[in-house]
């Protein structure tokens, strides 16, 4: 049970990452064509703490679990 948990948390922490890495992606790409984020480089600062919260999320379950 332990460790399917734990494949859980990984799991659900790397989709979060893929999410938010494919969506500083657009940013990144198509900036002009995304009319409700008028400010686009807080909009990717947003993007990049959850893929900073998610990534810890990640160290601490391979290092500590």
């Amino acid at each position: 049970m332990r460790d399917k948990i734990k494949e859980s948390l990984i799991a659900h922490a790397e989709g979060h990452i893929k999410k938010h890495s494919a969506n500083v992606e657009i940013y990144l790409n198509n900036s002009i064509g995304i009319g409700e984020h008028s400010d686009i480089i807080e909009t990717i600062e947003k993007e990049l703490e959850m893929i900073a919260k998610y990534d810890d999320q990640l160290h601490v379950l391979r290092k500590y679990f």
